[in-house]
């Protein structure tokens, strides 16, 4: 008995501690913006991306960490002498989460439904020049261009291009049925969406089990839920003031990269106010940037001129062009004739750069004689106001979409911005596949839109996540909107 009592007492131990000690195979991941619907074809909302990018959906090609485009569901592809033809191999035995075959005209079905005129995909400019789409067998499709376009590959990327069953696409928005990693479980609205392991995955197994993303709007409320472990990671952490404190505790690492998230004053170019571009011009002289960037984001953030990323090779530096210079602004307001009882609605979506910022820039035009009426949105009702309904004069958002800057050629987008000279350098764009000269276009592209002063320019949204210290393989930057869990798993 004496030697037995010992042996049970550390058995009893060992009971009770190896929990703390078993592998880890799920993660809680934190969101402050809850999806309107979980169809990155049929919606513009960022967050939709965040959780089945890559993780349930999948395209033909798709975005990598470093922002490089790789091969998705098609392993390889060949481009004709004229760069008008592109036949892609695709991966074979693959399956849908419910269990149906993927093949080519599931493919052709995804294509030709997202580039339908009467298709509610967001970004219905990524497969304009499409001419046809056609099965060559089950494991070959063809996809032929109108006119050559050097960045079609880099476009099937993108999360609006996933491709979906034919026989679910209708129920896409509420029950997601991919070929990804993760299949589907739950969707708890308000709180939380869970993904489980797809165990039947073609490609490289996850270490993953499990994975909920937690819908915590509140920026104080994520600041308790990581501190209690209630979260294991926030990506894009909605409270920067916060970070020195998790910098400080060895428990968690703050990563910090850069977003594609270019950060602007949205404006209604055609709002009966702001027509002038006088009135446009006054208002980008009236904002301090780097006031923004440090009262909004205590610091974190790089000042823009222009919608284009400053980390990307072809960005040109603009800022001056829009430098804060109030006496100016006050100035073009007077040229225009606009008196001093100007009133301008901002409207603003959750998100805390938005909120804080918006309050600042109130600030900054009251200053030169700009009144606003602010009224914050949830994010639904800024979809349904704002971006779908046009009503507004001012917002603030941030494009998080890849070199998005081919939005200001469609006219009807939500800042109703009409250029043909615009247009035609995005035509120009797509014909062209010389390196060098696609970057002269870009540039011209860039200079343009500051020179017509479409929108404000504030800053590149800078990614600060927070995560416990022991998770390993979330992404740093964010070349599109997602958070690929594909490569994340939990250390030892």
């Amino acid at each position: 008995m004496k030697i037995l009592k010992p042996l049970f007492a550390i058995i009893l131990t060992l009971m009770w501690i190896s929990p703390l000690y078993a592998e880890k195979n799920s993660v809680v991941i934190g969101m402050q913006l809850e999806p309107p619907n979980l169809d990155p074809t049929g919606g513009a909302a960022a967050a939709i991306d965040e959780v089945v990018y890559s993780n349930v959906y999948e395209g033909l090609t798709r975005f990598q960490a470093d922002g490089s485009v790789s091969p998705g569901l098609a392993k390889s592809w060949t481009i004709s002498d004229d760069g008008l033809v592109y036949t892609f191999q695709l991966q074979e035995n693959v399956k849908f989460h419910n269990g149906s075959d993927f093949d080519a005209s599931d493919v052709k079905f995804s294509i030709d439904r997202a580039r339908d005129e009467n298709s509610t995909n967001a970004q219905k400019g990524l497969f304009k020049g499409i001419s046809s789409v056609d099965v060559v067998n089950s494991s070959v499709l063809k996809i032929t261009l109108s006119n050559p376009n050097g960045g079609f590959i880099r476009n099937l990327a993108w999360g609006d291009a996933i491709i979906l069953d034919p026989d679910t696409a209708n129920s896409a928005a509420s029950e997601p049925n991919g070929t990804g990693p993760f299949k589907f479980s739950k969707w708890v609205k308000g709180d939380r969406v869970e993904l489980v392991k797809n165990n039947d995955y073609w490609g490289e197994a996850i270490s993953l089990e499990k994975a909920s993303f937690k819908f915590i709007s509140d920026p104080t409320a994520a600041f308790a839920a990581l501190m209690a472990g209630d979260v294991d990671a926030f990506p894009v952490y909605p409270a920067p003031e916060t970070l020195a404190q998790f910098e400080a505790d060895p428990n968690f690492n703050v990563i910090v990269g850069s977003t594609e998230g270019e950060t602007i004053l949205s404006t209604n170019n055609k709002s009966e106010k702001l027509k002038d571009v006088r009135v446009r011009k006054a208002i980008a002289h009236a904002i301090n940037r780097q006031a923004i960037v440090d009262g909004a984001m205590f610091g974190f953030g790089t000042p823009i001129g222009t919608h284009f990323a400053p980390h990307h090779p072809d960005y040109i530096d603009l800022t001056s062009q829009s430098n804060y210079d109030p006496e100016k602004s006050k100035s073009l307001l007077s040229e225009a004739g606009v008196s001093d009882s100007l009133t301008l609605s901002l409207k603003l979506p959750p998100p805390s750069y938005a909120r804080r910022g918006g309050e600042i820039i109130a600030s900054q035009l009251r200053e030169v004689g700009i009144e606003t009426k602010i009224e914050n949105l949830e994010w639904a009702q800024w979809l349904e106001q704002v971006f779908k309904g046009k009503d507004y004069d001012l917002t603030i958002v941030s494009h998080t979409e890849p070199m998005d800057i081919g939005i200001y050629g469609n006219p009807s987008y939500y800042f109703q911005y009409d250029s043909q000279e615009f247009r035609n350098l995005m035509d120009a764009l797509n014909l062209e596949t010389n390196d060098q000269e696609r970057s002269k276009i870009l540039k011209n592209a860039q200079k343009l839109i500051a020179d017509d002063y479409v929108n404000g320019y504030l800053f590149q949204l800078a990614k600060t996540g927070v995560a416990n210290s022991k998770l390993v393989g979330l992404w740093k930057n964010s070349p599109t909107q997602a958070n690929d869990l594909t490569g994340v798993s939990w250390s030892n």
